[in-house]
């Protein structure tokens, strides 16, 4: 009898753990976690929206546009939802939920930069799960999320602001980027698996043992 080779059964369990059955239905479990994921990122928001403004100051002093490297911290909500929850719509509910209760406690940003611009991100982090069928939930999917939900963020003041020369919107575009890979990609990829080693996603596909890779 053959008996594949250990480094074939890793690869093979590898590919099983990335790549999971898709199940599209929302379970009430799903709703709540994904909503207090987004309350507690819009309050994460409103406190950053208070204590920005000087390092944002800092940041366009050295070149304009650098201030993109700090947007991340507005971008994480809809892929930590996303991949914890791992059903389609998480990634956009969570972003716009939080955006809208930033909205609510008040901030210096109005609609435009609140709300509208929430919409967008969210839609950029869904469509890194979306591309893949909502199958694929990994860390390479989670940092094109943060990617996405940065150039999203770009997308929005680029279009509100047509004064910007090309300098500033392309250091804009990549700061973005790079904000959305790391904190909104990176960073909620593993807050996500020390939650998962915690034992508090138990009851999502994140939390069980073959979604640990």
């Amino acid at each position: 009898m053959y008996v594949r080779p250990a480094y074939e059964q890793k690869k093979g369990t590898f590919m099983t753990e990335a790549v999971a059955k898709a199940n599209y239905k929302w379970r009430v479990v799903d709703i709540v976690v994904a909503a207090i994921i987004a309350v507690a990122s819009g309050v994460i928001f409103w406190g950053w929206d208070i204590v920005c403004s000087a390092p944002l100051a800092l940041f366009e002093g050295v070149t304009p546009g650098f201030e993109g490297l700090l947007n991340g911290f507005w971008l994480f909500a809809g892929p930590l939802a996303a991949i914890i929850v791992r059903k389609p719509g998480a990634a956009l509910f969570a972003e716009t939920l939080a955006a809208f209760l930033e909205l609510t406690l008040g901030n210096q940003w109005g609609v435009g930069g609140s709300l509208i611009v929430g919409i967008i991100q969210g839609l950029g982090a869904e469509i890194a799960f979306a591309v893949f069928a909502w199958k694929k939930w990994n860390i390479g999917t989670t940092i094109l999320s943060g990617a996405l939900a940065g150039v999203g963020c770009w997308a929005y003041y680029w279009a509100t602001n047509p004064g910007w020369n090309g300098l500033r919107v392309t250091w804009y575009l990549v700061g973005s980027i790079i904000s959305g890979v790391v904190i909104a990609g990176v960073v909620v990829w593993y807050l996500s698996r020390a939650l998962a080693a915690t034992g508090a996603l138990e009851r999502f596909e994140s939390g069980r043992s073959k979604a640990r890779v």
